[in-house]
């Protein structure tokens, strides 16, 4: 009668690991070591990808809105208008006689100040302080008043073409002619144009370029 083969996996009763069962369960063992930090991983990974599907969607409809006109972002050349906003009021003409100026000179020619006051004086213009200035505006002249001279400021401007308006908080009606390096003088007096009209405001191009400069201060220098 054969022999039944012994069983090499049981010794003395009891089971003996193979190999392979043996490397089996190391492997398990480091794979579920490793199991938190690449669970950690894969997280950080997930997160980053979410942020990022998120930027590209966000990009996509700013795009479409700023395309569409729902999205606008203000230019230079807006905040410039708003900081600066002209009056829309339509002035009457008013009579120079009860118009109050003052003349002041913000070029290095003497006596441009005194040679334009004296073409107000002929007007009937009320000349007050003649002197000179300084200033950042570059254009023909400023016209400058507080709210109550505005109608006195639309005068001045009908006499002094391509002059450019600007408002300060003074409280009375005068009204400054500030002088710059385009003024050649007042339009003739048979040439004013006395129909209504709105104040004309500067061009960008004839911005004041250091708001601190306002309220005038007359300076001493050359003649005015």
């Amino acid at each position: 009668m054969a022999r039944k083969p012994k069983d090499l996996t049981v010794l003395h009763g009891h089971r003996v690991i193979t190999g392979p069962e043996l490397r089996a369960t190391f492997v398990d063992d480091d794979e579920h070591a490793e199991n938190p930090g690449r669970l950690r991983r894969r997280i950080l990974h997930g997160v980053v990808l979410v942020l990022l599907l998120g930027l590209i969607f966000a990009g996509v409809m700013g795009a479409m809105g700023v395309m569409s006109g729902q999205i606008k972002f203000p230019s230079a050349i807006q905040a410039q208008e708003n900081s600066s906003v002209c009056p829309a009021t339509t002035f009457d003409y008013t009579p120079p006689a009860k118009v109050k100026v003052n003349v002041l000179n913000a070029t290095s020619r003497n006596g441009l100040a005194k040679a334009a006051a004296n073409e107000f004086k002929a007007r009937k213009f009320v000349v007050g302080n003649v002197a000179n200035t300084q200033t950042g505006y570059r254009g023909v002249a400023a016209i400058v008043s507080g709210a109550a001279g505005q109608s006195a400021a639309f005068t001045v401007q009908r006499n002094l073409p391509g002059s450019d308006y600007f408002q300060d908080g003074r409280k009375d009606a005068s009204v400054d002619v500030i002088l710059t390096s385009d003024y050649r003088g007042l339009v003739k007096p048979q040439l004013v144009d006395q129909t209504p009209g709105q104040l004309s405001c500067p061009r960008e191009s004839r911005r004041v370029a250091d708001d601190s400069q306002w309220p005038v201060m007359p300076t001493q220098g050359a003649k005015p």
